[in-house]
């Protein structure tokens, strides 16, 4: 399918999910060292545990510093492994992989792809619109407002490119055309 328009979304999620990325690799660490000290014998995958998973918190927060793009996938998926060897709670494993595995989705900035006969949006399900399921769709000062015709609105902010007012002008006279045919 070829879009007349694709429109990236800013990800409002994002932080939140470093934040509960860090969280849990932070507790993981503490028991696994608790569990290091408590144990009579010196477990391999609790001393990994609690070697690796601080270790990749302090690189993604020396990232983050450093306003690059951090991702907690790897100490969740070591955190993982190690829980399924703890002697409690090993069940939290799935949910660390689940985690793991999700969290570049959930990071991942929604696009919307205008076309002349359908609008998608590209997200983990894809959704496809008609032009017919819209009455209004505006793009200003970097906040794209799309009205439906079943009276629900959506209104996001857009990622900031190159995009001056012309290319605004220019998507919107492009929608209001499509939305009256």
């Amino acid at each position: 399918m070829v879009y007349q328009y694709v429109v990236t979304l800013k990800n409002q999620t994002s932080r939140y999910i470093d934040i509960l990325g860090l969280i849990l690799s932070v507790f993981s660490a503490f028991c696994f060292g608790f569990e290091l000290v408590k144990a009579s014998s010196v477990s391999l995958a609790c001393l990994i545990g609690v070697i690796a998973v601080p270790g990749f918190v302090i690189w993604n927060l020396v990232l983050q510093r450093k306003n690059r793009k951090v991702y907690y996938s790897r100490a969740l998926l070591i955190a993982a492994l190690v829980w399924m060897k703890m002697p409690w709670f090993q069940w939290l494993a799935f949910i660390f992989i689940i985690l793991a595995l999700l969290e570049y989705q959930a990071k991942y900035s929604i696009e919307i792809g205008f076309a002349d006969n359908e609008i998608v949006f590209n997200s983990l399900f894809k959704r496809r619109y008609s032009w017919q399921q819209f009455t209004n769709i505006v793009l200003k000062d970097g906040l794209l407002t799309l009205d439906f015709a079943n009276n629900k609105i959506l209104q996001r902010e857009v990622e900031d490119d190159e995009d001056d007012d012309a290319d605004e002008d220019e998507f919107n006279d492009y929608c209001r055309k499509q939305l009256n045919n």
